[in-house]
């Protein structure tokens, strides 16, 4: 269904009453559900042909790292059975169900290239021509670009360097040589795959120190806490986190890895460092299968010179360096990106120079992207309604 606004009798577009939710991801899509259930029309912009289109493009592997009972959408459920940690395409069966049962207007195909205020309202720039509208929700997601540094010599590197996001198969990377860079929640996501890989030597490359719960104590899902711990002090919560860290693995810092720079609660609110689960990778680090390293200095034809001048010769280069929003040509010129692109607000806040404009999903959360989208959503819904 094309919920677009006809032209006005003057030719000019004419201005939608309620809001453009930009990208149909969880983050997308929650707003929309809460902005209509609360009487604010709303339609979606999908540069995609399909729902969840980044969820087909991760590897075989991926599962959410939040548990199911706290990542349902408003009104949908997991089927019964489901792992406490579903899987990539229950996921997408699980987005593609929200927006069926709550018959999401979603435009597909629109790939939206500016947002300018004019006055009272937003001209949203698409490729399809421009849309008016009084409220502009960004949720494109604060991961849309992988980031891979440019590293000293790296374009002579004979070997193959890819980022986390397109790590493939585990299999892939049978009797091959392999080295992770980055410690946070890919990286480790990254590791917990290849320790059962069979690989013929994998080290990880860690500038800082990863704050690093558990998948599981026993049989406990420790995910399910997380809604306690997110309202905490971010003191205790910090001090929480590192007892749990220390008593399940032990001082890590003994095979080779950094200590963090901070608690895990403050660096989520702070450089928005998502905390990193251990399913396996920590085990092996211990049995020595993972040879934790120093930071890359450069790259030669052959290998990678470590920062304390030992020469290592990986076959693959996995970059768990992170990603970033890719939010420059849409709304650069607004003033409202730090210096690596991360909206400035987020959420329930906004900026009272630019009225109508709002951002969900750009923020880690102890408690997971599906149920922090569902909070930001309801957020922004109360304050468009109230103002």
């Amino acid at each position: 269904m094309n919920v677009r606004e006809l032209p006005d009798q003057t030719g000019q577009e004419a201005i939608f009453p309620g809001a453009i939710v930009i990208g149909a991801g969880a983050a997308g899509l929650t707003a929309a559900q809460a902005l209509i259930k609360a009487g604010v029309p709303a339609i979606i912009l999908e540069k995609e042909s399909r729902l969840a289109e980044p969820w087909y493009r991760r590897h075989e592997q991926l599962h959410l790292n939040s548990h199911r009972d706290l990542s349902e959408l408003p009104g949908v459920s997991f089927p019964a059975g489901t792992p406490a940690f579903p899987h990539k395409i229950t996921v997408i069966r699980h987005l593609n169900e929200f927006s069926e049962t709550h018959r999401l207007p979603v435009e597909f195909g629109v790939t939206v290239e500016e947002i300018a205020f004019d006055g009272g309202h937003w001209v949203v720039r698409t490729g399809a021509g421009p849309r008016l509208a009084r409220q502009v929700v960004v949720a494109t997601g604060r991961d849309r670009l992988p980031f891979i540094p440019e590293w000293k010599g790296v374009k002579a590197f004979a070997g193959r360097i890819i980022h986390s996001a397109d790590f493939g198969a585990v299999q892939d990377y049978a009797g091959k040589r392999v080295l992770v860079v980055g410690a946070g929640n890919s990286g480790f996501d990254t590791l917990n795959h290849l320790a059962d890989a069979n690989a013929a030597q994998i080290w990880l490359s860690a500038r800082n120190g990863p704050v690093l719960l558990p998948k599981r104590i026993g049989h406990i899902a420790v995910h399910r806490v997380s809604p306690l711990l997110a309202r905490l002090p971010l003191r205790l919560a910090d001090a929480v986190m590192a007892a749990t860290q220390r008593l399940v693995f032990g001082d890590l810092r003994k095979f080779g890895l950094p200590a963090a720079p901070s608690g895990g609660a403050s660096r989520l609110t702070a450089d928005y460092t998502a905390i990193a689960t251990d399913d396996g990778a920590v085990n092996a680090i211990k049995a020595g299968r993972i040879v934790v390293v120093p930071t890359i200095r450069e790259f030669t034809r052959d290998g990678v010179i470590l920062g304390n001048g030992n020469l290592i010769f990986p076959d693959v280069v996995i970059a768990a360096t992170g990603y970033r929003t890719g939010l420059e040509q849409m709304v650069g010129k607004l003033g409202v990106l730090d210096e690596k692109g991360v909206p400035l607000f987020n959420g329930r806040t906004s900026d009272p120079k630019l009225p109508g404009l709002w951002f969900t999903g750009m923020r880690p959360s102890v408690q997971g992207c599906f149920a922090n989208a569902r909070i930001q959503a309801a957020a922004i819904a109360r304050e468009i309604t109230r103002r």
